[in-house]
């Protein structure tokens, strides 16, 4: 009998446990790595954010400037062309659509606020006959917040002079460095495979450039779709001659932008509206409507306009959408999928050098035996 058979319990036991160790050493160092990586972003979020958001209106205007530069149109004069253009619609639109946003936001959410009263009396007093205890607290607390953000957003985007004019200075930052983006970050790349040399540089670039292809495929295809989704909540609400069907289709266009979560609140709220201004006809078919839009954006749009670009199960992203809202708010939801996205790519990449790896590294007769079997396999 070999030494291997004959092997002492404990010893086996002794190895699972080491092995535990060592995978335990590793949790914790990768844990306080993380710690330290957190303690960073946060001491320095008030610079990450607008670099963040620059990246993001980069990825959007990188394409058109692309175009213009490669009919010889000098890169700064296709990046002012293209930044002043996508300056122009953001204000046109924001222009064309505050006026009825900002004039009917308080009835939208008071609005919102009577549906869940509605929804309270017949879960409490319809066939279901449900107690009112915790039914009640939760409606209240809904109804307090949603009257909350009315006066919120009927009072404007400004509570202070303090807060407008950093957000004016941020605006200005988003908007100067997507123009250093889009004029120079064609050079970034070469750069970086120069700088970090034949090991480092290569991977570098490689990823990074993997990185931007995925977030700006993200960017502009969820544009598409809460677009889509928009158009066709609006169109449906307006002919069912709901009264916020504009205020609510521009709802669903930003609550595209956070994946699941956005697209179930957007769409409780429009049913939540038709409810009160309309009849509760009105709000089942809204309600169709609303469920007929997220499975055309679920099985048909997201798969097919973003094909393999995520390929992120809806668990991640739904975890990632959950986690980023809880640490970070708004901000932290709507920048989640982008970094999980960045980050499952860049696994992605080191399994695929792993791979390589490890195929090169194997010897001569298991590639044999390997080939053999795909040759038998084939026949």
């Amino acid at each position: 009998m070999s030494e291997r058979g004959t092997r002492d319990r404990a010893a086996v036991i002794d190895d699972g446990f080491a092995g535990l160790q060592r995978w335990g050493i590793r949790l914790v160092v990768f844990a306080a790595a993380l710690f330290v990586i957190g303690w960073i972003v946060g001491h320095l979020w008030v610079v990450i954010f607008p670099v963040a958001l620059a990246l993001i209106v980069s990825t959007v205007l990188e394409p058109p400037t692309s175009w213009l530069r490669d009919r010889r149109v000098p890169a700064g004069v296709a990046s002012a062309i293209v930044v002043l253009g996508f300056i122009a619609v953001v204000v046109g639109t924001i222009a064309l659509l505050t006026p009825q946003v900002a004039g009917q936001a308080p009835e939208l959410a008071d609005s919102a606020a009577r549906g869940l009263q509605k929804v309270r009396d017949w879960l409490t007093g319809g066939p279901l006959s449900l107690s009112e205890g915790q039914i009640t607290r939760a409606i209240e607390a809904v109804q307090e917040k949603l009257r909350n953000s009315a006066t919120a957003i009927s009072s404007g985007l400004f509570s202070t002079i303090g807060a407008a004019t950093s957000a004016v200075v941020n605006l200005v930052l988003v908007l100067m460095l997507s123009f250093f983006f889009v004029k120079d970050g064609h050079k970034f790349l070469p750069w970086m495979k120069t700088l970090g040399g034949r090991r480092g540089g290569e991977h570098t670039a490689e990823v990074m450039g993997r990185a931007w292809g995925t977030l700006g495929g993200f960017i502009r295809t969820q544009t598409l779709v809460a677009l889509i989704d928009a158009v066709i909540i609006g169109t449906g609400l307006a002919i069912l001659g709901v009264p916020l069907a504009v205020p609510l289709a521009v709802v669903t266009f930003f609550g595209g932008y956070i994946p699941i979560i956005g697209a179930f609140i957007s769409g409780a709220l429009a049913v939540l509206v038709t409810l009160v201004t309309n009849s509760p006809r009105d709000a089942l078919i809204a309600l169709a409507i609303v469920v007929f839009v997220q499975q055309l954006e679920g099985n048909v749009l997201s798969p097919y306009l973003q094909g393999k670009n995520l390929n992120l199960h809806a668990a991640v992203v739904l975890l990632s959408v959950t986690a980023g809202g809880t640490l970070f708010g708004i901000t932290g939801a709507f920048l989640a999928v982008p970094v999980a996205a960045t980050t499952a790519e860049v696994l992605r990449y080191i399994n695929e050098r792993i791979d390589d790896t490890v195929s090169e590294s194997a010897p001569p007769e298991d590639s044999e035996a390997a080939e053999k079997l795909e040759r038998q396999a084939e026949d």
